[in-house]
């Protein structure tokens, strides 16, 4: 950067540096309110999950002992099928940065408020339970994006099904959890004019495990996103259905699993036909170290939906990701590394990038973050100073 840039610099910090409380926030999100935990309880640091805050979120937002459901939480109707909250369960998210970004030239921002959320969930009966959340983010209305019902064991069969709009590559890694500003571009990436990715779309879930612990998701999709319905008042664009099916397994520290994916998308007279396949794994090296890995290949027939379609376009990458927590899992400090690269025959489709985070919990429910990052394939760099605060 040029050195015109060092005076901005520090206007960045010290912004960053004003806006983070000194005093522990008063206020907790919706579950921790609930059920009176702490933060820490599921988060570490927020908004990543441990082990058991993935249980509890699979479980439907409920303890793993009925019987410590507050019982305040509920009035009692008379009406042993009617589960009615006393207090609806609401949670707000604010997310700000200060940036630096060297792109075309030097660029300062104040990006205030970048994402703003509200995000309401839990149980409906011992059966049944939702999850939503609202965005405003860089500056406009997005609307809702995670919006679903789960059914946990329906007619005592022994799976859970959700219903509603989620992101595919849940199942491999949540990337409303992670810690970096920069994503997991595979995740997002689209070829050509296809529509398909692995983010946001809508449909079913269907999740269980065989025996010898054997994690198993099933997902049927619309696989065109979560647009506005057309004139037909259709969301789906096509009428063409895409499945993916993930297995995986833990072995003591280690999580490997599997991920396919196929579907097909008309578009004009046309038919498009893309699938995935590729390896995920977690290694937990030890309380203060976790890498995340994940590679996956895409084929696409014909992405740009030609009348004649040429040669299968190849899409193939993933990210590679360290998480550092000095003082353990309850510590005030994480430090996060990611890389990703993604090759495709689709030029507009590439991605290289390199991050480094560094975290800080001015409370468990504020996390401060320093970033600086490399996007290496559009040569351009970015450096924030920011806050997330839920309450």
């Amino acid at each position: 950067m040029r050195i015109r840039s060092y005076p901005l610099l520090l206007a960045a910090l010290t912004l960053g540096a004003s806006v983070l409380p000194v005093e522990n926030a008063e206020a907790i999100p919706a579950f921790a309110r609930r059920y009176q935990f702490s933060c820490s309880t599921c988060h570490a640091p927020v908004p990543r999950l441990k082990p058991y805050g993935e249980a509890f979120a699979a479980r439907g937002f409920r303890l793993e002992d009925p019987s410590q459901e507050p019982p305040r939480a509920t009035y009692d109707t008379g009406d042993p099928t009617l589960q009615l909250f006393r207090e609806v369960p609401l949670a707000l998210r604010l997310d700000g940065y200060a940036s630096i970004k060297d792109d075309v030239k030097a660029e300062t921002d104040v990006e205030w408020p970048w994402a703003f959320k509200v995000l309401s969930g839990g149980p409906l009966n011992e059966k049944i339970s939702y999850y939503l959340y609202f965005i405003l983010e860089k500056g406009g209305v997005e609307g809702l994006e995670d919006a679903y019902l789960q059914f946990n064991e329906p007619l005592s069969l022994p799976i859970n099904v959700m219903a509603g709009q989620f992101q595919v590559c849940d199942p491999l890694f949540k990337r409303e959890l992670r810690l970096e500003r920069f994503d997991y571009e595979i995740f997002k990436v689209r070829v050509g004019a296809s529509p398909v990715s692995l983010t946001y779309d809508r449909g079913l879930v269907a999740s269980w495990t065989f025996p010898g612990a054997v994690e198993t998701v099933f997902q049927v999709v619309n696989g065109n996103g979560i647009g506005r319905a057309d004139e037909e008042e259709s969301f789906d664009e096509d009428g063409l259905k895409n499945v993916s099916l993930r297995v995986a397994r833990t072995f003591d520290r280690v999580r490997l699993g599997v991920f396919t994916y196929w579907g097909r998308t008309h578009g004009a007279d046309v038919e498009n036909r893309t699938y995935y396949v590729g390896p995920d794994l977690v290694v937990n090296v030890s309380e203060q170290v976790q890498l995340n890995a994940q590679y996956l290949e895409r084929r696409d027939d014909n992405p740009f939906f030609a009348l004649r379609p040429g040669d299968e376009w190849s899409t193939r990458g993933g990210f590679g990701e360290l998480v550092y927590m000095p003082r353990g899992q309850d510590g005030r400090y994480a430090i996060a590394a990611l890389y990703n690269n993604v090759r495709s025959d689709d030029p507009l489709a590439r991605r290289e990038s390199l991050s480094g985070t560094l975290s800080y919990l001015f409370a468990r429910n504020v996390r401060a973050t320093i970033e600086g990052g490399r996007d290496i394939e559009r040569e351009a760099a970015r450096f924030s100073v920011g806050i997330m605060a839920a309450f």
